[in-house]
């Protein structure tokens, strides 16, 4: 997939092959319109892990790496390449901060129950 507009047919094509649930990486492609994702899994019946933002925009669950937290790191390395450092004496780094996010109203919707210890350890809630 490659254009926002295929989300429908790779919805359907998940359908027609009885996919149980969406693992969903985190590429652009399905931040743009960010509710977009999730409302098409929903009406599918679909259980989707994905990125934390489209969790909170109606996906299930999330969990990987803090992209606020990835953003803060780019934007020291952008400041020290503008100071004249050049990109390839910077070291590369690895995310270090992980979050997880579970959409209860979204597991009630699709009749799942997200255990107590999944629930204690998630970082964000959404009820």
């Amino acid at each position: 997939m490659s254009e926002p507009g295929q989300l429908q047919g790779a919805i359907d094509a998940a359908v027609r092959e009885r996919a149980d649930a969406l693992h969903v990486l985190g590429d652009p492609i399905f931040h743009s319109p960010s509710h977009r994702l999730p409302e098409l899994a929903a009406k599918a019946r679909l259980p989707r892990s994905i990125i934390a933002v489209l969790v909170r925009a109606g996906g299930l669950m999330s969990y990987g790496p803090n992209f606020t937290e990835l953003f803060r790191r780019l934007a020291s390395y952008v400041d020290r390449i503008l100071r004249g450092a050049k990109p390839a004496d910077l070291p590369i780094e690895q995310p270090t901060k992980f979050e997880l996010v579970i959409n209860l109203k979204m597991a009630k919707a699709l009749g799942l129950t997200i255990p107590q210890t999944l629930l204690l350890r998630a970082d964000q809630v959404i009820e």
